[in-house]
């Protein structure tokens, strides 16, 4: 992972609730290895409709999903979190997120921010662009700028470009020396 510094970045609105795991990377491409990237998969039945989205050359480079409420739930994929990702998105910003969707998240590098209804769905309908700043953890826009939750640790993960297993390698030469220590 890439640590998640400051960033201003487009919007891209996608004004659903309940989008679950299944509609952001479909079951068939889940045995596709990490490796060869998920980003063509992301939203593969919805952009057959022409008028999605992501479909729209005004949001071809958007790095912030701004989407309904209730977004990733569904089953527990990581797939679909890739394919955010490998698209290039950063950020997704909802009134909710599902529990496991907002876990796998936090530990591979998108940030999922939850913001309140109604400030969402001005995000929505106005499309501006923002500017993501995980160390003060606000969004700001137009002439507003929000603070959102984290996780301490996750913070710590994203700021750093680190997951878990990263993040426990860091620390080897203290985790030697505690065994060292304690060794019968």
């Amino acid at each position: 992972m890439t640590p998640l510094v400051p960033f201003e970045a487009k919007t891209a609105p996608l004004a659903q609730a309940n989008v679950d795991t299944d509609q952001i990377i479909p079951a068939r491409f889940l045995q596709k290895p990490r490796r060869d990237g998920c980003g063509p998969y992301l939203f593969h039945d919805l952009r057959g409709n022409p008028a999605f989205v992501l479909n729209d050359p005004r949001y071809s480079n958007a790095r912030v999903l701004v989407a309904g409420e209730n977004f990733g739930c569904g089953s527990s994929r990581e797939n679909a979190v890739w394919a955010l990702y490998d698209y290039g998105f950063r950020a997704v910003i909802a009134p909710s997120f599902g529990d496991i969707f907002r876990n796998n998240s936090l530990k591979n590098g998108l940030l999922p921010i939850t913001l309140a209804a109604d400030i969402v769905a001005h995000l929505l309908v106005s499309t501006p662009e923002v500017r993501i700043d995980l160390h003060s953890q606000t969004v700001s826009f137009e002439e507003s700028a929000l603070t959102f939750e984290i996780d301490p640790f996750a913070k710590h993960y994203l700021l750093n470009g680190v997951d878990e297993l990263g993040y426990t390698l860091s620390r080897m030469e203290e985790i030697e020396a505690f065994e060292t220590r304690n060794q019968p």
